[in-house]
This record gives C-alpha cells, sequence and structure tokens, in this order.
C-alpha cells in the first residue's frame, strides 16, 4: 500500500539534506519532485499542484528553529498537508433512528456484498449491534448466495425475497422485519454495473427516495486509481452519499484514490478495506495513513488491533507464568495466534515506526509462522509443557516429525530460551537494556 509513493517522497526530500535552511530554490526542486511523485500515484494534476503550492506556501512562510533541519520540516508540513488533503480527521458513521438503514452504492465488482459483510461484522463485534444485511442485488443471483455466505459466517441474518425483482418493495419490507425482529441496523446491498448507467442510478435513487437512509455509502475500488474519483463524483451528483468506502487498499494501488477523492467529492474517506477476511476493515484515520505514506508508522491503530485481541484474564495467567518462568510451548502457540488474528502479518509489521522499508521486499503472512508451529505440534504435550526434557534424540525425532532439520529445531529452543527470560526480567521490571545488551543477536557470534 502507497510502497512506490513512500518510496518516491523519501527520494524527494533527499534533496533538501545537507541545506542550512530552507530557500525558494531547494523548496521549488524538492516540490516539484513530489509533485512527480504524486502525479505517478494517479493524483489528478489539478490537485497534485494545489497541494505543493499549499506546500510551498507554508515551508517558505516558517521561521526555521535552529534545531529543525530543512528536511524535517518539509516533511512535517508535507504530513500535515497530506492528511488534510485526505480530510483532516476521521469520520463516524451516523447509527441514529430504530433502526439505523445504511446504504450501499458503486459499480460491481468495487467489493459491495464483501464490505457489507464486514461493516456488519464490525458492528457486531466492535459496537454490539444488531444488524440486518438485506440481498438488494436482484440482477446478478451470485450476489444473493454470496451474501448469504458471509452473513452465515459472522452469524448476521440475511433478508431476501426470491422471485421479487424490486429491490426498492424488497428493501422496505426489510426495514419492517427489522423492526419486528429487533435489528438496529439495516445494511442494504444495491446492485451495481460495469460502468455508470441511468437506469441503475435510477434505481438507487428510487431505493434512498423509498426508505430514507441515515447513510449511504459509496465503495470504490482504490485499484483503478483516477477512473475511481471520476465515478465517485458521478455517484455524488445524483446521490449526494455521506462517505466513501475504499476496497482492495492493501492491493498494488498506487494510491492516488485515496489522496484525490476527497478533494473531488468533498465528502470523507469513512472505511477501508485491507484484505480479503471478513475483520479486515479499519476506519480510515487521514493522520495516521500520511504517516504510514511517509514511512512513521501507525502506533496507534498497531496498539488498538492488539487490543482487541487483549483479554484481561489470560493475560494475568500470563503474568503469573512469567514470573515463575514458567512459560511453555502452548502458551507461546496462544501469542502467535492473537498475533495472526491481528491481520495481514506485513501490514502490522509496517505500523512499527521506521519498520515499513524494511518489510518491503519481505515475503511476510500466515505462512511465516508455518515452520515454527510444526516444530511446535511434533512436540509431545510434555516437552510443550516443559522444554528442558527435549535433548538431543528428541529434538532429532521433532526434526523429523516437522519436515525441518536440527538446526532450526535449536534455533527455536535457543530463540524462544532468549525470549522466556527477555519476559521475564519485563514482568518483574528490571534493566532490559543491560540484558539486551548480553544477548546473542542472531545469527551472530560472540
Amino acid at each position: 500500500m502507497f510502497e512506490n509513493l513512500s518510496d518516491r517522497l523519501e527520494r524527494s526530500f533527499q534533496l533538501l539534506k545537507g541545506q542550512g535552511k530552507i530557500t525558494e530554490i531547494n523548496v521549488a526542486e524538492t516540490l516539484k519532485d513530489i509533485r512527480r511523485a504524486l502525479l505517478d500515484a494517479d493524483v489528478n494534476f489539478k490537485i497534485a499542484k494545489t497541494f505543493t503550492d499549499d506546500v510551498k506556501e507554508k515551508a517558505l512562510g516558517q521561521n526555521v528553529l535552529t534545531s529543525v533541519k530543512p528536511g524535517q520540516l518539509m516533511v512535517k508540513i508535507v504530513k500535515d498537508e497530506l492528511a488534510e488533503l485526505m480530510g483532516g480527521t476521521s469520520a463516524d458513521i451516523d447509527l441514529t433512528g430504530s433502526p439505523s438503514i445504511i446504504l450501499m452504492a458503486g459499480l460491481q465488482g468495487s467489493g459491495k456484498t464483501t464490505f457489507s459483510g464486514k461493516l456488519a461484522n464490525l458492528l457486531k463485534r466492535k459496537k454490539g449491534r444488531h444488524p440486518l444485511l438485506v440481498a438488494g442485488d436482484v440482477y446478478r443471483p451470485a450476489a444473493i448466495d454470496q451474501l448469504k455466505v458471509l452473513g452465515e459466517q459472522i452469524g448476521v441474518p440475511v433478508y431476501t425475497e426470491e422471485g421479487n425483482m424490486d429491490p426498492v418493495k424488497i428493501a422496505q419490507s426489510a426495514i419492517k422485519e427489522a423492526k419486528r425482529q429487533g435489528h438496529d441496523v439495516v445494511i442494504i446491498d444495491t446492485a451495481g454495473r460495469l460502468a455508470v448507467d441511468e437506469q441503475m442510478m435510477k434505481e438507487i435513487s428510487a431505493i434512498k427516495k423509498a426508505v430514507n437512509p441515515n447513510e449511504i455509502l459509496f465503495v470504490v475500488d482504490s485499484m483503478t486509481g483516477q477512473d475511481a474519483v471520476n465515478t465517485a463524483k458521478e455517484f455524488n451528483d445524483r446521490l449526494d452519499f455521506n462517505g466513501v468506502v475504499l476496497t482492495k487498499l492493501d492491493g498494488d494501488t498506487r494510491g492516488g484514490a485515496a489522496l484525490s477523492i476527497r478533494s473531488v467529492v468533498t465528502k470523507p474517506i469513512k472505511f477501508v478495506g485491507t484484505g480479503e477476511k471478513l475483520d479486515a476493515i479499519d476506519v480510515f484515520h487521514p493522520t495516521r495513513m500520511a504517516d504510514r505514506i511517509l514511512g512513521m508508522g501507525d502506533i496507534v491503530s498497531l496498539v488498538e488491533k492488539a487490543q482487541e485481541q487483549y483479554d484481561e484474564e489470560e493475560a494475568r495467567r500470563l503474568q503469573k507464568k512469567l514470573a515463575k518462568n514458567t512459560f511453555n510451548f502452548n502458551d507461546f502457540l496462544k501469542q502467535i495466534n492473537q498475533i495472526k488474528k491481528m491481520g495481514d502479518l506485513k501490514d502490522v509489521v509496517s505500523m512499527i515506526p521506521g519498520m515499513g522499508k524494511a518489510v518491503k521486499n519481505m515475503d511476510l503472512d500466515d505462512d511465516a509462522f508455518k515452520h515454527i508451529e510444526a516444530i511446535i505440534y511434533s512436540m509431545t504435550p510434555a516437552e510443550r509443557e516443559d522444554p528442558a526434557l527435549i535433548n538431543g534424540s528428541r529434538r532429532k525425532r521433532i526434526a523429523t516429525g516437522s519436515g525441518t532439520n536440527i538446526q532450526e529445531v535449536n534455533r527455536l529452543l535457543k530463540q524462544f530460551a532468549e525470549t522466556r527470560k527477555m519476559m521475564k526480567m519485563v514482568s518483574q521490571g528490571k534493566n532490559i537494556q543491560r540484558m539486551m545488551g548480553g544477548m546473542k543477536q542472531p545469527g551472530r557470534r560472540r
């Protein structure tokens, strides 16, 4: 996500490296490179020009402190302007009313149906809501079946009417059903086309008029770049929607849609889809996204993802085990599963400040844990409980059973011992820096 743009912007800032102060000449050179980077990311030309003009005005108007280098100041200004370009602050959805009604709009293939399931899952898990999904795409039978499958996976009912080809009546009946069954949110999936056409616009406008939704969310595939922005404008002119949802932001996207769409339609980006799993949905935070584009990580989102998997009772149990130095491989497996639940591993690691560039070319996914899990699962219950039991012959058996070799088993056992030692010292509040200095670094000799 935004990898090419991040690299280009980093190179642009290098132009100010070694400069003693900001001048009109070095700012102009840097901004010329930034404008090219934005255009390569498929940002609209006028928006890219306005952006760099605003950055120039702010940069030349700054009284630079002696402790702040020109390059650092430019990064700060660009970050603030990027956040502002994407909306400045996050925007909530309107969940007032009983039930609150959310209408999905967008082209076919944009990810409306999948996102409807993700949003229902999010509202159920995090907001304690009781949503009802409505299959309003009567032209594509697969859409109805897909929504039913999604609903079953997340435990949310799906309202359908076999044989009824009138999406307006389906939506109206679904709302009546929601009131009868006590559902407090109704999410209506609608039909899309491969391109904007009059029939589709009339149909969704009729649904809007009939149900008076709290929210109309325009779902757009971020990988379509500037075309996504143009489509959003056409929909907004007809529907006056409340917010934008960017899907497939985990793909090989240049980022132009995320950076341009707010300026064109003057509506906030409310959510982003970051993967195929039903929990791969995030509230869009412009400031955090700006941080990530500039390689600064996103520690706030990382902490929030960790808190979602946090179990107080499990944490207390783990604390006691750490203090007694009885942390074992069963506990280690639980920690691995918690990390995997946080989402795409590469995306999670890139949220750590300074790590985005380090993991750029690494193949990080859930498979990264497979060889570790294979080794642990090849241990007996007693060995997992007490790693000290694992002698030479047991290591050979574990290596054979896991399809690895003795060196890999030895490496895991050594890393586990060092991790347990470090975690015990953390739990006891000891000097971590001193302890780290005495530890052997992986792959190095003392």
